[in-house]
Formats: C-alpha cells, sequence, structure tokens
C-alpha cells in the first residue's frame, strides 16, 4: 500500500537581494523555497539564478507593507508544507527611501509578517527579522519602546515617535530598526506559546547592493571609518548573516528566541569602548 509523502520543509526569504540569496543557499536545500521581493524582475533574476543553483524556488511579488500581499505570502508558505523558518530581509535604507517609506516597509512591514506567520508556527518554526546595528545606538523612553512592541500593527504607522514631517530618514531607520527589535521581543511569546521562536538579527555594514549604496553615499566615510576602527577591521558578508540565520534556525538554538543578535565585526563594541562619534 501506497503511504502519503511528508511534504518538504518550507523556507520563506523575504527580499531577494545579497542577504536573501545567500541564506537560500545556506539553507534551502531540499527544501521548498518561497521568495517574495516587491521588485519583480529582481524577484524573477533571483528566482532564476537560485533554481539554476539547484532549489525549488516559488518567487511571490509581495510589498510586506501590504496585510493583504502578506496574509497571501503566508498562506502559499503554509500550502506548501510546514514551515522551517522565515528569514525576513526586506528593508529600504536611508540612501533608498522616505522616512515614511522606511517605517511603512522596514517596521509596519516586520509587524505584518510576524502577525500573518503566527497562525502557521509550528514546533520548530523560526523567524529572524533583519533589524540593524543603527537600532543599537537608538535611545528613546521606555514608553515610546512599549508602544512599539505593542501597538496594532494597523495603528503603528499613528504613532508619534514615527512621524515622517518629524523625522528624516536616517532617523526614521534607526527608530523602525530599533522597533524591530522590540516587536521581535513581544513576538516571541505568542509564537513560543505554538513552540516557534522568534529572533531579530542586527548586521552591522555589509557588502550588499544597498550596503554598497550607503556606502557611496554621505554616510560613506563615516561607515568606513566606523569599519577601519572595529574589532575586527572588515566589511561584512552576505555568508556572515546566513550563517547566522542558519545557526538560529537550527535546534542548536533552541532556547533562543525574543532577543537580538548583532552581527557587526565589532564596531558597537569599538565605539562605545572608544566613546567614538557615530
Amino acid at each position: 500500500m501506497a503511504t502519503e509523502q511528508t511534504p518538504p520543509e518550507v523556507v520563506v526569504v523575504t527580499g531577494a537581494g545579497g542577504m536573501g540569496r545567500a541564506i537560500v543557499r545556506r539553507i534551502g536545500s531540499g527544501r521548498s523555497v518561497v521568495l517574495a521581493d516587491f521588485d519583480e524582475a529582481n524577484l524573477a533574476s533571483s528566482a532564476e539564478v537560485l533554481r539554476a543553483d539547484g532549489h525549488h524556488v516559488h518567487p511571490v511579488r509581495t510589498d510586506v507593507s501590504s496585510a493583504n500581499d502578506v496574509a497571501a505570502l503566508a498562506g502559499v508558505a503554509a500550502g506548501l508544507g510546514p514551515i522551517h523558518c522565515v528569514a525576513h530581509t526586506a528593508g529600504l535604507s536611508p540612501a533608498q527611501a522616505t522616512a515614511a517609506q522606511i517605517v511603512a516597509v522596514d517596521l509596519v512591514g516586520t509587524a505584518r509578517i510576524l502577525d500573518a506567520f503566527e497562525a502557521h508556527v509550528q514546533p520548530g518554526t523560526v523567524a529572524v527579522c533583519i533589524a540593524s546595528m543603527a537600532a543599537t545606538f537608538a535611545t528613546l523612553p521606555d514608553e515610546t519602546l512599549q508602544l512599539l512592541a505593542t501597538t496594532p500593527t494597523d495603528e503603528l504607522h499613528t504613532l508619534a515617535a514615527l512621524d515622517p514631517s518629524t523625522l528624516d530618514a536616517g532617523m526614521a531607520y534607526v527608530v523602525a530598526k530599533r522597533g524591530v527589535q522590540v516587536r521581535v521581543e513581544a513576538a516571541a511569546l505568542a509564537w513560543g506559546r505554538r513552540g516557534g521562536r522568534v529572533v531579530s538579527l542586527s548586521p552591522g555594514i555589509i557588502a550588499t547592493p544597498q550596503g554598497n549604496e550607503e556606502l557611496a553615499g554621505e554616510s560613506g566615510d563615516g561607515m568606513r571609518a566606523m569599519i577601519a576602527m572595529s574589532a575586527l577591521g572588515r566589511l561584512g558578508t552576505p555568508d556572515d548573516i546566513a550563517a547566522t540565520v542558519a545557526f538560529l534556525a537550527s535546534p542548536a538554538a533552541s532556547l533562543i528566541t525574543g532577543t537580538d543578535v548583532l552581527v557587526d565585526g565589532g564596531i558597537v563594541a569599538a565605539v562605545r569602548r572608544q566613546r567614538s562619534p557615530l
């Protein structure tokens, strides 16, 4: 008698850029990969490259700031099999977007991902949400952090701390990424009741197209100075981030949830110990 085959585990990666592709290569083998991105051309080309590498890729064009898009993405992923990992790398940097766009994608988009995938969490499901080293330097009142962590997703954009008329793109990025960190803290409780885990990962300066765009912009000199003074003295790579995601999504990290993991080559350590200005 034939037995029904168990479908392969599913890896969901939002953001088809350098980090996203590196994560697929690291943890996508033998699994169904759902790859999401707002840019259809980038999504299609990344899916083609990853398929040529042997990965089973299901591209889904997704605007993570849209509740409907994210709900559809979660539905596609859950329909393919049990979800092993959601690696949420989609985001905008100050060189790419306005303050309002950064809040909508980087923070509200993360909240929508956590909301939509919670219903599909099974024992062992892990979400890793990309925050930023920049969030480590944010100094926000406890009341503001509480609001960033717990305000219903559809109301987040109304918070005074996220008012785009009072923030430039750089500060919006810092506040939004700090919001990602505390949003993950709050979500870990609900995910944990289902047997899942959720972690934020704060990269330092990484050699992705987005990172290189920042290095070529107004903040480039300051970023290069931070790399030079850091503990390791080098630019990070997408593989550095993918390796950390692979660890966090593995049973070896089974007690790690509701916290942030800083992957910056020691930049924050150098800044704090040397008391150097950013």
